[in-house]
């Protein structure tokens, strides 16, 4: 799910944006002045200090004026924005695209087993996913470089388990990518996916799969094991 920021920005800001990554951004700040980053974009001054500002306004970059020039770092939001335009162009010049993350297998506190149960959600993922999932979902912390990766998976077509109400309350809609899950001895599985719910206690570093079969039997996993999980894109 794309992730809004503070105010809309353009192709010529993430132009920027990208040259302010392409030239050390994302590793810390950076001194920039607007002269040498319009000489950069090949733009006025004007130009590059307004499309910094509205970088800035957006959340994307962080900035600390000084008496000759500026500090300019990339922010998480930032490196998002990038992740998106760089998936964008995978999926233009690499039929197949995939995400891979990595991450060790942890404890749910047992919320997937309930939702999944909810007849809302079974019949679509039924419909949906051309299955009936395992009550509960398999809970994999993911590694710092997975949870930067995770990011791209915006800018693919999930599959959208729709939101629905009974007479209690309202149930938020979930959003769900085709999955392999690759133990660490290389045994697979393949018809699994990857599960986003829009309403979740969860970090981006926390990742739930759901699966026709219970995947630690299936696999042999335990709290601990390492797991790399291969997303793509729904055809």
């Amino acid at each position: 799910m794309s992730e809004a920021t503070s105010a809309p920005v353009g192709h010529a800001e993430l132009a920027t944006l990208k040259a302010l990554a392409l030239s050390g951004g994302l590793d810390g700040d950076q001194k920039v002045s607007c002269s040498a980053l319009a000489d950069r974009l090949d733009a006025s001054t004007q130009t590059a200090s307004r499309r910094l500002q509205r970088l800035e306004e957006a959340d994307l970059v962080e900035r600390e004026i000084v008496s000759d020039g500026q500090w300019v770092t990339v922010t998480e939001a930032g490196e998002r924005a990038l992740q998106r335009e760089y998936a964008d162009y995978r999926r233009i010049f690499e039929r197949d695209a995939s995400v891979e993350l990595h991450g060790s297998i942890t404890s749910g506190m047992g919320e997937g087993r309930h939702y999944i149960s909810l007849p809302g959600y079974m019949r679509q993922f039924e419909d949906k996913l051309g299955y009936e999932p395992f009550l509960g979902t398999l809970n994999v912390e993911l590694g710092e470089e997975s949870v930067r990766e995770r990011g791209r998976l915006s800018s693919f077509e999930p599959v959208t388990i729709d939101g629905w109400e009974d007479d209690e309350r309202t149930y938020g809609p979930a959003y769900c990518y085709p999955a392999t899950v690759e133990a660490e001895n290389g045994e697979t599985f393949e018809d699994a996916h990857v599960i986003s719910p829009e309403r979740t206690h969860h970090g981006d570093d926390q990742l739930e799969i759901i699966a026709p079969v219970k995947l630690r039997d299936q696999l042999g996993l335990a709290d601990g094991s390492a797991l790399t999980i291969h997303v793509t894109e729904q055809r």
